[in-house]
């Protein structure tokens, strides 16, 4: 080997060396100014009920964390700074909408049982804002737990008062927005088109300026699942109202999150779906009964408002009917009968036959005059 081989030899090593020492210092330098961007955050535990508030059923662990999967449930927070991120995980598949200040930002996908920090909103304005997280897929697909808050270093965190009105409502999939971002009923059901945000029961509530509880289900109903091959099923929506849990637990719910002053019922679609339809009596004898439980929980002065539902068959209208006239003795019972003629089954249907956004707005439109004559709340006038 020449002199020359041997020198370039040794330079070649020294300069790999040297590489080797200056990326061990990069990376060491990359590591310390994560722990101080880190360190540098404001954290704020999701159970911290005097600085983030929920909406909704959910279950408060003892870490602080926060665990809930009922479609619907909000939780929001007043904050100051730049910027605002939450620390989740998910038993299965969860959507949220995420709103900053009123106004829509994203839709995230929380998966996976490891927490995980997603950021929510940044580069805002300097100033207060207001954060909603809304969960708008169902229960069955996912269950989520929120560990904490992550903000600006000195930002300020406070929980969000409520609006002074409750709606409840009780449905199934036309309640979970099934369907809704689809514009195709010949699209199958995915879950990322179902957005409990743009169907009926969020609707109504937003536009009274309400907060709102979804207590909801794809493929249930009062007594009875969809193409069940019994008349009465098990697990029912009656059975599922009594839980904090949708699909993920069976703790009996207290009633003291919140108390609605008006609740809406909208179910029997999937009663009378082929084949194994129930009597009008047992949907009846159920439907009286949910509503006395319901009742008995809020107070005798809640009032319950039965919706005849878009796609009603014959036999769901006669039943309800029938209801009609079992519940003139109870007190506030109300019934919404005009939902014919409302959904354009060419233009207002997303998957599976199920309303899309212009379907339930349609469907919302006609509800909401209703809701304003027995709350006594006004409406927008022309």
């Amino acid at each position: 080997m020449t002199s020359n081989q041997l020198t370039s030899r040794s330079v070649d090593e020294y300069f790999f060396k040297n590489m080797r020492k200056q990326l061990l210092a990069l990376v060491a330098m990359i590591c310390m100014c994560g722990t101080m961007a880190t360190a540098a955050d404001k954290r704020v535990s999701a159970g911290d009920k005097n600085q983030v508030s929920f909406t909704g059923r959910v279950q408060h662990l003892q870490d602080g964390s926060v665990r809930y999967d009922w479609t619907g449930v909000y939780m929001q927070t007043q904050f100051t700074g730049t910027r605002i991120a939450a620390v989740l995980s998910d038993e299965g598949t969860s959507y949220h909408n995420v709103f900053i200040d009123g106004k829509w930002i994203k839709k995230i996908m929380v998966k996976g049982t490891e927490p995980q920090t997603i950021t929510l909103a940044d580069k805002l304005s300097k100033g207060t804002h207001t954060l909603r997280l809304q969960k708008c897929t169902e229960g069955e697909f996912g269950c989520t737990t929120v560990k904490e808050l992550v903000a600006d270093k000195n930002a300020t965190l406070t929980a969000v008062k409520p609006t002074g009105r409750f709606i409840e409502v009780i449905g199934d999939s036309y309640t979970c927005g099934y369907g809704t971002e689809s514009d195709s009923r010949k699209d199958p059901f995915k879950l990322e088109t179902e957005n409990c945000n743009l169907a009926y029961g969020c609707l109504v509530a937003r536009y009274f300026n309400a907060d709102y509880a979804l207590v909801a289900h794809s493929g249930h109903g009062i007594v009875r699942h969809y193409a069940d091959s019994v008349q009465v099923s098990i697990n029912n929506m009656p059975d599922r109202w009594k839980r904090v849990f949708d699909d993920h637990g069976d703790e009996a719910y207290d009633y003291k999150a919140y108390t609605p002053q008006l609740v809406i019922i909208n179910l029997g679609t999937n009663d009378f779906s082929p084949t194994a339809i129930p009597t009008s009596s047992q949907y009846v004898n159920g439907y009286v009964k949910l509503i006395k439980d319901i009742k008995a929980q809020y107070g005798n002065d809640t009032p319950v408002l039965c919706v005849t539902p878009h796609s009603a068959s014959t036999y769901l209208k006669a039943a309800l009917a029938e209801l009609s006239k079992a519940t003139l003795k109870l007190n506030k019972v109300y019934m919404a009968n005009i939902m014919d003629n409302v959904v354009n089954l060419d233009t207002d249907l997303g998957a599976s036959w199920h309303p899309n956004y212009k379907g339930q707005c349609k469907i919302a439109m006609s509800l909401i005059p209703q809701v304003s004559t027995i709350m006594g709340w006004g409406i927008t006038t022309f």
